[in-house]
């Protein structure tokens, strides 16, 4: 099965390069240091130390892992090479860590390319962050006896059923890992299903409840809620990560919103992805909404109705700036997007239905009534005034969200234990 799944890959890589020169249009570091995406890096210098690589497709994922390289950079005697896929993951490395840690891209999953990359990084141990599970690379990897560990590992049903129709590579590829911290039990029995061995599964909990929001990234949010309204009440609502085809829904919502309420809100809308920014700058436009795009630090009044934000590495920032967040990704069926953040932060919580990404948090906040789901343009209009009009639901609901937040943290120390091990 692997066999065939390289010759897939082969048949399949001029199609690659055509669509990275296409995406490089948008971007153009889709465009840049190729090479490394077949195995040809530069060896970092690890000056004695133990090098750990630790893969993070994009910036979701290298989000979620920032609390556990912050940690393991307070070992010394460790040096950490991140990979990612995508240029905005890899502007996400440099920007939260510099040069404290190395960053190439991640090769593709060839097996030339694969064994290029591990003969001249010669790791001790490989990290996968969540799903980010190849079979080559973990198969090159056992072979060369380089421990392999799952890290927040989580898998849909629908991603299990995806997996299982591959079962020969996904057996062979699980079977292959030396551990797997798991997010909750159903993720475990789903994984057990495809093939991970009961002892290299581990209950780990998710680290992304391992939030912490210090002083600096506090004062970091009232100075930009500062420059969004002053020193007025007026309410500030955002809609992050969000895909194509929700944009529309949230800006008709909009206008319900606008229509009935006096003193006017103001929306941050947060496209999920940057080649996206453009095409929901003119959504809004066509509205006839007055914007202020964030990337160019258009001044906010109260006649603003939309600010775009259409920049990177600010959305715990904005979360910290506004008054209760509708999490993207959900009222399309993608599965939906961080709820941690926004919760850590005490906000009330909107979603669409989509949600099996992150089903076991949107269950806790669900149980908790922090969070409610929203169908439509007219539920998710209902729902803002709703909050917008009873500042004692805001506060009930986002401190419920805060106590889910702080009451699941935890799992980065579990996630160290395990790591420790090999290192």
């Amino acid at each position: 099965m692997r066999w065939l799944y390289s010759l897939m890959w082969y048949a399949l890589l001029p199609l690659l390069l055509l669509r990275l020169r296409w995406l490089a249009r948008a971007n153009a570091g889709w465009g840049q240091r190729w090479k490394e995406r077949f195995g040809a890096v530069e060896p970092p210098g690890t000056e004695g130390r133990t090098l750990i690589w630790l893969h993070t497709a994009s910036v979701g994922e290298v989000l979620a892992a920032a609390p556990l390289v912050r940690a393991l950079r307070q070992d010394e005697s460790l040096m950490l090479l991140l990979t990612t896929t995508t240029p905005t993951g890899a502007d996400r490395v440099v920007s939260l860590f510099g040069d404290s840690v190395a960053h190439c891209y991640m090769p593709f999953d060839l097996p030339g390319s694969v064994a290029r990359f591990l003969a001249r990084v010669q790791p001790r141990v490989l990290l996968l962050m969540e799903t980010e599970l190849w079979p080559n690379v973990v198969a090159a990897c056992h072979r060369r006896e380089i421990p392999t560990i799952l890290i927040n590992g989580r898998l849909s049903a629908r991603s299990a059923r995806r997996y299982q129709r591959f079962a020969g590579l996904s057996r062979a590829m699980l079977q292959r890992l030396s551990e797997a911290g798991i997010q909750s039990r159903d993720d475990a029995e789903r994984f057990q299903r495809l093939g991970l061995r009961p002892e290299a599964t581990h209950i780990t909990g998710n680290i992304k409840f391992d939030l912490t929001l210090d002083d600096s990234a506090r004062q970091r949010a009232a100075m930009l809620r500062r420059t969004w309204v002053g020193e007025s009440e007026r309410k500030v609502c955002i809609a992050a990560s969000t895909h194509r085809g929700e944009d529309e829904v949230i800006l008709e919502a909009w206008d319900k919103v606008r229509e009935q309420m006096a003193d006017r809100p103001l929306l941050v809308l947060v496209p999920r992805h940057p080649e996206r920014f453009a095409a929901v700058g003119d959504l809004v436009k066509v509205r006839g909404l007055r914007m202020a795009r964030r990337s160019s630090q258009e001044t906010v009044t109260g006649a603003t109705d939309v600010v775009l934000g259409d920049v990177m590495g600010e959305m715990l920032t904005m979360y910290g700036a506004s008054d209760l967040a509708f999490v993207g990704g959900s009222l399309v069926p993608n599965g939906g997007h961080n709820l941690i953040e926004p919760a850590a932060w005490g906000l009330p919580l909107l979603s669409g239905p989509h949600l099996f990404n992150f089903s076991e948090v949107a269950a806790l906040l669900g149980e908790a009534g922090a969070l409610k789901v929203v169908e439509d343009s007219g539920s998710l209009a209902e729902a803002v005034l709703e909050l917008l009009g009873i500042e004692a639901l805001r506060e009930i609901r986002g401190q419920a969200a805060r106590e889910v937040a702080e009451a699941n943290r935890g799992a980065l120390e579990k996630t160290l234990h395990l790591i420790r091990r090999y290192c």
